[in-house]
Formats: structure tokens, sequence, C-alpha cells
């Protein structure tokens, strides 16, 4: 393959030992890489960006490997991506990546996830994009998920990547030689309960602290004629994950099927 002019984001910060691989990855095949991500951990930001306050980006290469461009910015995930694209890059980039997440990015959980929603504003732009993710907030070996993105990258770049999908990889937490094979899934439906922890500070005040567990989505297949497996069910079989995703949100089912209004409505 040619070498690709890549951008890479992430939302768990410039100094994330994910990002570096996910980097090294794709420079060591040759490709022209430049990272524009948070300068912090900006992570479960979702796709929000920064319209008060003024967005401040500064040149971080000394994080990387050699010729890697590399700049952290004050701004979200979403934000380091449109920033990248509109003011810090000279050419448009062939891929956009953004990873490797520190934890998985599974199901539902990719509405609230700054890591999908970087990948997402490439999308957005009609660029290949491709979200990486290692499904445990424990596991700190990153270098075969690094090799694993840029083999399917490189693999659907060269196949006609369709416009408007967005591919979302989780990786299991486990040594290469104990996954099984990589598959096409379906996003799960993530529940989760007891959502927020009800704490008292030294000063008598109360508050709250996100935490609850997930409720695991293990069902084999999905609804309709696809009948994928949902990723968490993938991951769970310590088989690294790859859901399609479009940006359309629109309801697939019939008109019939839609609540009653009491208005007229066609």
């Amino acid at each position: 393959m040619n070498p690709l002019k890549i951008l890479i984001s992430n939302d768990d910060g410039v100094f994330a030992s994910g990002l570096r691989a996910l980097a090294a990855a794709a420079a060591n095949r040759g490709h022209s890489v430049t990272v524009v991500c948070p300068d912090q951990e900006r992570s479960a930001t979702g796709h929000g960006i920064t319209l008060q306050s003024p967005i401040r980006a500064e040149r971080a290469d000394e994080l990387f490997t050699n010729g890697i461009t590399a700049w952290g910015c004050n701004g979200t995930p979403a934000d380091c991506v449109k920033l990248a694209l509109n003011e810090l890059l000279h050419d448009r980039p062939d891929l956009i990546l953004s990873g490797i997440n520190h934890g998985p990015n599974l199901g539902t959980d990719v509405f609230c996830s700054g890591t999908v929603a970087a990948a997402l504003e490439g999308t957005l732009d009609n660029l290949p994009s491709l979200a990486v993710s290692v499904a445990s907030f424990q596991w700190r070996e990153f270098k075969y998920a690094g090799e694993l993105a840029m083999d399917i990258a490189e693999s659907a770049l060269s196949s006609n990547w369709p416009k408007n999908l967005l591919l979302n990889l989780n990786v299991p937490p486990c040594p290469p030689e104990e996954m099984g094979d990589l598959g096409w899934t379906r996003l799960s439906i993530r529940q989760y309960q007891e959502q927020f922890s009800k704490r008292i500070d030294p000063r008598g005040n109360t508050y709250f602290w996100m935490a609850g567990e997930a409720i695991k989505d293990l069902t084999t297949s999905g609804d309709g004629p696809t009948n994928w497996p949902s990723d968490v069910a993938q991951i769970d079989k310590k088989n690294p994950s790859l859901t399609p995703i479009q940006p359309d949100l629109f309801w697939r089912g019939k008109i019939s099927e839609l609540p009653k209004i009491s208005k007229n409505i066609n």
C-alpha cells in the first residue's frame, strides 16, 4: 500500500500509552502521522464541542517517535478533529484513527464515548475512520491492538471503504495467542445498575459519584436478517469485535410499527 496521510486522536489525552502505540504502529508502516488530541483526559465527553471558550493547541512532537507531528489541544476529542481538519493540517488525511482507548467502547456506550466521537467527526466529513479500544481499563499492552487496527484500516481502504461508515474495533484484554477470530458484530444495548453512589464529604455535604455495573448483553444474534453476534458477546469470548456504524440514526422499522399519533400524519 502507498503511504497514507493519517490523523490520529483520542479521548485519554496526549500522554496516553494507547495513543502512542497506535501512532507508532502507523508510522512503522511508513505512513505520515499527525496526532491532534486533548492535552488531558477527556473521556466520556461524547460528541461535545467547545463554543464558549477559546481552543488552544500546542506542539507535542517530543512525546512521540521521530517523524510524528503532534498537537495537544484543550478541547474535546471532536474539537481536536475539527481543528485538525480545518486549521492544523496542510493536506486532507486519507484516514482518521481514534484511540487506542484505555477501556471498552461497546454497545450504546458509543454515544458517550469521546473516542468514537473523534472518529465520527471524520465519518461526517466523508473520511474513512476507525475507533480502536482495548476492552479493559487495567490492560496496558497495546501493541497488538495497534497492529490489528492498521491491518483492518489498510485492508478496508484497499477494498473501497463505503462512505458514511465508521468502524468501531474493540480488542479483548488478553495475549494475541489467546484470542479467537475477528468478527463483525452489532451494537449491544448497555444498561447499568446503581449508576450513582451517594456520599458525604468531610464537611458533611452530599455529593454523588458516577458508578454502577453494566448489565451485559450476551445474546448471540440480533433482530432481523443479519443475526450478527453482539459486540459484548464477542469480547466475552475473547474475540476481537468490529462493528460497522452509520451516523444516520433513522428508524429502520416499518411505519406501521411506530406509535399511534393523535393528529393525522402521513
